[in-house]
């Protein structure tokens, strides 16, 4: 458990632990939850698809590739549950593969639409 008040800066930092230098790392996805279990109902999307959903979310620049640093502000659930809990998912790449995932970004799908 990590204690923070509200509205203080939260600090995070992955570390991809490979004797491979040419891997790049990348947040995806960062959600906050009330619960431990469940991360697709009632939550907070900090971070969706590469896409920035926090207004408090930064990353910092690392010289290392397969380090990410990021922070965002705390806060605190609706019905004042004391804790939150954070799910994070990231994407190992190789360096300089402009195709890969880690180089796509921000990613928007696009809706389908219902056919009749």
């Amino acid at each position: 458990p990590y204690y923070v008040k509200l509205d203080q800066n939260s600090f995070l930092e992955a570390y991809l632990h490979s004797p491979d230098p040419t891997l790049v790392l990348f947040v995806d996805t960062s959600v906050a939850s009330p619960t431990p279990h469940n991360f697709t109902t009632a939550t907070h999307d900090i971070i969706r698809n590469g896409c920035v959903r926090d207004s408090t979310y930064a990353t910092y620049y690392s010289p290392i590739r397969y380090m990410v640093q990021f922070k965002f502000n705390s806060f605190q659930f609706i019905r004042h549950n004391p804790q939150v809990y954070l799910q994070c998912e990231l994407v190992v790449c190789r360096a300089y593969g402009y195709s890969s995932r880690c180089y796509q970004g921000c990613v928007t799908r696009s809706k389908r639409e219902a056919s009749s």
